[in-house]
């Protein structure tokens, strides 16, 4: 019998093969986002280090829009389409009401939500699809942006992932993985601006706390770890962390509630009937 505790129908379905290249971009992903505190050039191509953020740059379209075509190979429907479309709209139309004030960012609190609702591969699309359509509408367009995207990506495929919960306890874990995922967010893109510090005399508080490439991995990571408290964490994280766990837990129930009901309304398992089918069924 189906019933409200249910999970709704997945709106992308991830066979094995999406599932595998999903893993596999999650993964190079992180690679991407974290090869400086494992990079050791020799002395001879140390003069090289430089570059490889821009190669990464260059690369991580193409790593992101290789998983949205796999993903949209039979796993999409024009419902899912839809669906993806409203909600991306609807994310680019509340981005620009924080304008960044504080960390004050409303488009991760219901990328969550559609996430834990719509399954991991609709959470991962649609992070791409939001920040890049709010990109074009508040002139965020540049380097910055493949990270991102692949950053609100990877938000929407762990709320995908959450277990299993109903009811006050949900809410608790999506104001919990909100709040983790506000400061991820934030520590994946200082990450990935931090190799362009390199060899950069910083003033201030950050002075002397660039990457410094070939230099220790415990170095590295001390220098990273003071960084980003100073330029991140202390300020624009926290904002966003609050603003997604308020967000979540006013908001939540209710949205949740008309995402679900969207879904079943949407019957994303239901095979699709054409009229002349209906009229002649052999």
């Amino acid at each position: 019998m189906t019933g409200f505790l249910d999970p709704p129908p997945r709106a992308i379905r991830l066979r094995p093969r999406p599932a595998l290249v999903l893993t596999v971009a999650a993964v190079l992903g992180l690679v991407m986002f974290c090869w400086p505190l494992f990079a050791h050039p020799a002395p001879s191509v140390s003069a090289h280090t430089a570059d490889a953020p821009f190669v990464f740059m260059a690369t991580l379209p193409v790593l992101i829009l290789v998983v949205l075509a796999e993903l949209s190979r039979g796993g999409i429907d024009a419902k899912a389409l839809a669906l993806l479309g409203v909600l991306s709209a609807v994310n680019a139309g509340l981005r620009p009401l924080g304008a960044g004030t504080g960390g004050i960012e409303l488009v991760f609190f219901l990328l969550v939500l559609a996430g834990r609702v719509f399954g991991p591969g609709f959470g991962f699309v649609l992070g791409s699809t939001s920040l890049f359509t709010s990109a074009l509408l508040t002139a965020g367009v540049g380097p910055w942006l493949p990270f991102q995207m692949l950053a609100s990506s990877l938000i929407g495929l762990g709320a995908g992932l959450l277990p299993r919960a109903r009811g006050k306890a949900e809410i608790a874990l999506l104001v919990a993985y909100g709040v983790v995922a506000a400061y991820l967010f934030g520590l994946l893109m200082s990450l990935w601006s931090w190799p362009f510090l390199a060899g950069s005399s910083l003033g201030g508080t950050t002075a002397g706390l660039g990457y410094v490439p070939g230099a220790p991995l415990l170095d590295n990571l001390h220098r990273f770890a003071v960084f980003t408290v100073l330029t991140s964490t202390l300020g624009w994280d926290t904002g966003r962390a609050i603003t997604n766990a308020v967000a979540i837990l006013v908001l939540g129930p209710a949205v949740l509630a008309v995402l679900r009901r969207a879904s079943r309304r949407a019957a994303f398992d239901a095979p699709v009937i054409f009229d002349q089918e209906r009229v002649n069924p052999s």
